[in-house]
């Protein structure tokens, strides 16, 4: 780790969901939707999920392995064009040290009955605690558990 150091990085990640993009959409941004999918593995534990859904509107999340360091999430909705386009500036946080800010912006393209999903992140990594190959697997993994979400 190199104190004062920032890796600047954008990664893009593309899925097909069976579902329509107003469900998809939905899946984003009603709480009780979201935190079914974004809210961390299973094990971890938890804090509770607040979600402002409007422009100008915060979202928040943390959780950890027990005993281990909390991840911290803290969003600001910069964009919505509902069942089209997110878009939302955020941090990361583990514990109290703040490893990165990223612009993540989410777009539901209609597919035939389905949508597909791109997903784009412009970052910044701070001080060598995470990187794009990191998140961009940790999201991937979110998106998969969107999928699964999607279709109980």
């Amino acid at each position: 780790m190199t104190k004062g150091s920032a890796t600047h990085d954008t990664f893009m990640i593309e899925r097909e969901y069976k579902a329509a993009p107003a469900k998809v959409f939905a899946a984003f941004s009603k709480p009780a939707a979201k935190i079914r999918w974004f809210g961390g593995p299973d094990d971890w534990e938890k804090s509770n999920y607040k979600l402002d859904f409007r422009v100008g509107g915060r979202e928040s999340v943390s959780g950890g392995p027990p005993g281990g360091p909390v991840h911290s999430y803290d969003g600001l909705i910069m964009d919505i064009v509902e069942n089209k386009r997110l878009i939302i500036a955020y941090e990361m946080h583990l514990d109290e040290t703040r490893i990165s800010v990223s612009l993540g912006t989410t777009e539901f393209r209609a597919n035939g009955s389905g949508t597909r999903l791109v997903y784009t992140e412009q970052g910044v990594f701070l001080d060598g605690f995470d990187d794009a190959g990191g998140r961009e697997r940790g999201t991937q993994e979110l998106f998969d558990q969107l999928g699964i979400s999607l279709d109980s």
